[in-house]
């Protein structure tokens, strides 16, 4: 695919049950919106209400972001919603100035984080982005073995909906988030890969994200880091064996 700079960037924030950590999300996204404008980026962004059932709406409302409902309880049907309620409003806009950015309701992302991706989006179709798990949430083990394990500089290329952005253009070549219940990110990034999407990794607008082993889906992020937890205590305890 070739490549241009994008002078739009949607934003979707997939919202289920995140009363305790969506206020300070959406006052993360709305500080990187402002830096997008003054950098003349346009922004739209769409907080997708999946089956919510606390409060979660009311904080929501409290920014100035259109809102989205869903009733799927499914990840992947909240992202496509938000996405294709998004390019409706851009109708008349060319599709590869267009560029999708992916977050979580549990995330914080930086503030550079819009102008990152618009950089991205003049050279790759796609752009995996980093996370790191909130320390405090972490035990000192898993603390450790993160640092350890991320080099500044060399992303791993791990895909993570928090910190996922791609063309509108290679968003609907792959047909778009499929309406899974979790790992939709994964699931679209190897289609846009399988028609010849250039993928890139990129650690430099990292985004802080829950450290929480309950999370909103089976597996996901939070699934990882509970099983990463269980076998560093299965580890600790064969060690202390020896």
């Amino acid at each position: 695919m070739s490549h241009r700079r994008a002078d739009v960037v949607i934003v979707v924030v997939p919202v289920r049950d995140e009363e305790q950590l969506l206020e300070a999300s959406l006052a993360a996204l709305a500080a990187a919106v402002e830096a997008a404008s003054h950098a003349g980026l346009r922004t739209e962004v769409r907080v997708v209400l999946d089956r919510c059932t606390d409060a979660s709406a009311r904080i929501a409302a409290g920014f100035p972001f259109p809102t989205l409902t869903s009733d799927a309880g499914r990840v992947g049907v909240a992202r496509a919603l938000g996405i294709a309620h998004a390019l409706d409003a851009l109708a008349g806009t060319p599709i590869d100035r267009i560029w999708i950015a992916n977050t979580d309701a549990d995330s914080r992302v930086p503030a550079g984080w819009l102008t990152h991706f618009r950089a991205i989006s003049a050279t790759a179709d796609v752009c995996v982005g980093t996370v790191r798990p909130d320390f405090d949430d972490l035990s000192a083990a898993q603390r450790a073995l993160w640092l350890r394990t991320h080099t500044t500089g060399e992303p791993n290329g791990n895909v993570h909906g928090a910190n996922l952005g791609l063309s509108a253009r290679a968003y609907l070549a792959a047909g778009g988030f499929a309406p899974l219940g979790e790992h939709e990110d994964v699931d679209l990034v190897a289609r846009c890969r399988s028609r010849g999407a250039v993928v890139v990794a990129s650690d430099e607008a990292e985004v802080l994200t829950s450290g929480r082993r309950a999370g909103r889906t089976p597996g996901g992020y939070a699934g990882y880091l509970r099983q990463q937890a269980a076998d560093l205590a299965l580890d600790a305890a064969g060690a202390g064996e020896d």
